[in-house]
């Protein structure tokens, strides 16, 4: 009997682990370990929900009109170039899906998203990693692993989990260096938060160049992880593509009502953005002074890396944390052992974090500081 098996490559996969809530707690735990926003979605996006909670029997536009169009108007873009997806996850795969096979090649950086791998490992291809420069994409090093079995490289900029960025600049220079058979994915998850005058999210390369795509996602700024949506801004050639092999409801009607209303709920956004300003480098203080080494970040997280000579580890730390109900995310995952990476919350939920540290690491003799 011939035994049954999965297409290549999909058992070489490590399953994509999200990170923990402590949900069985008796008391509410602090969750900063999926850089959920702390201020929840607009109020609009809440009341567009429920307004549709009466029509569930019925499916949903199959083109999200309402929501693409919501896009454009916001963000300047031709709304027929917009598809929406479940979470950009899913729209990162079905590029995959459309362009990787067997025994072709998709790179990505060093410390890149999980999910990239997985899109490529799940289609036949074979991941290619790019090292990175002092946590940041390197430009050079990517365009040394392009070959002619390159068919797609994905960029998030911000990257997850480090929270650098590389200039349009660079961007720009990466999409000139790859040759035209190759699709370059610029992941802009993290775009909304970032205040940098030399950063630009990708759409005027989509606008001008036939092989750039721009994924976003509503589930950080906007606040509807739990809604499972995103959306990409790509060439028409490319949009007609995902058009075709998209599930024809891919999308749940809740999701369009609200998503709609959320992006076009621009003060909510504004508020996210000067929370996010306002507590992210007071974390990154407040850490350092503890003597812990911080990732300079644009996105609503920071990057904590404990010293490789401490008493406190980023594993120790990280089960202490746990123990007072505080959850950061552990990324040795993507290769960094000895650090935990740290959504930024409410103003109370950051004291709480840091307060939880400094006596993590009193506790251990000497502290971080004077290892």
């Amino acid at each position: 009997m011939t035994t049954l098996r999965p297409n290549p490559g999909i058992l070489d996969i490590a399953p994509y682990v999200p990170g923990e809530s402590g949900s069985g707690e008796t008391t509410k735990p602090i969750k900063l370990s999926s850089n959920e926003t702390p201020l929840g979605p607009s109020p609009h996006a809440v009341a567009a929900f429920q307004a549709v909670s009466s029509e569930l029997a019925r499916y949903p536009d199959g083109s999200a009109t309402e929501l693409r169009e919501a896009i454009a108007q916001v963000h300047g873009l031709d709304a027929q170039r917009i598809v929406c997806g479940a979470g950009s996850d899913e729209l990162l795969s079905l590029l995959a899906q459309a362009y990787i096979g067997a025994g072709d090649e998709g790179i990505l950086t060093e410390h890149g998203f999980l999910v990239y791998p997985i899109a490529i490992l799940a289609n036949g291809g074979t991941p290619v990693v790019a090292s990175e420069r002092d946590l940041h994409a390197d430009v050079d090093a990517i365009l040394e692993q392009v070959t002619s079995k390159t068919r797609i490289v994905f960029l998030a900029n911000p990257n997850n989990p480090t929270g650098t960025y590389i200039p349009s600049s660079e961007v720009r220079r990466l999409r000139e260096g790859l040759g035209e058979h190759v699709l370059l994915v610029l992941d802009g998850a993290y775009a909304e938060y970032v205040r940098e005058a030399d950063y630009d999210a990708g759409a005027d390369l989509v606008a001008t160049t036939d092989n750039t795509v721009m994924t976003r996602t509503f589930s950080k700024i906007h606040g509807l992880a739990g809604l499972r949506l995103g959306w990409a801004y790509c060439p028409e050639k490319i949009a007609d593509v995902l058009n075709r092999i998209r599930g024809p409801f891919n999308v749940s009607m809740p999701a369009i009502a609200a998503a709609a209303a959320a992006v076009r709920d621009v003060e909510h956004t504004k508020k996210a953005v000067e929370h996010n300003n306002l507590w992210l480098p007071w974390l990154a203080t407040e850490l350092r002074k503890l003597g812990l080494t911080v990732t300079p970040s644009v996105a609503n997280f920071v990057l904590i890396h404990f010293p490789e000579a401490g008493a406190v580890t980023a594993a120790r730390a990280d089960e202490a944390l746990k123990q007072r109900g505080i959850y950061l995310r552990r990324v040795g995952a993507y290769g960094l052992d000895n650090a935990l990476r740290m959504t930024v919350g409410t103003g109370d939920e950051n004291k709480a974090v840091i307060a939880a540290l400094t006596e993590i690491l009193s506790a251990s003799g000497r502290g971080a500081a004077a290892e």
